[in-house]
């Protein structure tokens, strides 16, 4: 009699047991989810997340994109995760592209960049009254974000300001190149914010102004330096491709 009643308290015991333990992990299943479902994202930068409307510290935008909530029995692979990353990031460009593009305006700035590596002061001065044109004909009104259009509108401002000293002075090459290396730190930023179909490398010599601003936007893997040209033409390095 006695066996029979202890085996009755053990089984309530483990039924007691289990059923509190199916409880526990269906709340930490509900946190987990609500967790996931209430993260955002940022529409140029989807690997940022946090709360809606947070700010992407990488452009600025509120995270608006909602993050899609994952199967918990779902096993992630690395590698299918990278490859839907980068088709959300080229989905994204691919939008921004049709509405805005700064290609004109890299074009152009291309050409200053080879003007100076030739030595090439008139050259350089005409190729940035090109450059001027192109920035007066690109229209940041189809920029819908209102954050990233002020900011185009920011680095716009002052790179106009640097190609109007280059445009200007013909036949002054080394106050041409001291604003070049201004200028290149603006197309630097419009290339990261807003992209470009045309891939690009950022190059950088150690020589110029004692390190401090010799980078400069290439088409080329080959560093053609436009700050010494033929003097050191071959002197830097490739920061990064961008």
């Amino acid at each position: 009699m006695k066996n029979t009643i202890l085996s009755i308290i053990t089984l309530a015991l483990v039924s007691v047991s289990c059923n509190q333990k199916n409880k526990e992990t269906e709340a930490d299943t509900s946190v987990a989810t609500k967790t996931t479902s209430e993260l955002y994202s940022c529409p140029m930068h989807p690997e940022v997340t946090g709360e809606k409307g947070a700010e992407c510290p990488e452009c600025g935008m509120e995270l608006t994109e909602k993050v899609a909530q994952m199967p918990k029995t779902e096993k992630i692979d690395a590698g299918t995760t990278d490859v839907k990353t980068e088709n959300i990031v080229a989905a994204t460009k691919t939008v921004v592209a049709t509405s805005f593009t700064i290609d004109e305006i890299v074009s152009s700035y291309l050409k200053l960049k080879n003007a100076l590596v030739k030595d090439n002061s008139n050259g350089a001065a005409n190729a940035g009254k090109g450059l001027y044109a192109a920035f007066d004909r690109v229209n940041s009104n189809t920029i819908s974000n209102v954050k990233l259009k002020n900011k185009y509108n920011d680095i716009a401002k002052n790179a106009k300001e640097h190609v109007k000293h280059i445009g200007d002075n013909a036949g002054k090459m080394d106050h041409q190149r001291e604003y070049f290396a201004l200028l290149s730190k603006d197309v630097h930023d419009l290339i990261k914010t807003f992209g470009t179909k045309q891939k690009l490398y950022q190059d950088y010599c150690p020589m110029y102004n004692e390190g401090k601003d010799g980078y400069w936007i290439s088409e080329t893997k080959d560093v053609k330096n436009p700050y010494y040209g033929s003097e050191m033409l071959t002197c830097g390095r490739m920061v990064e491709a961008i």
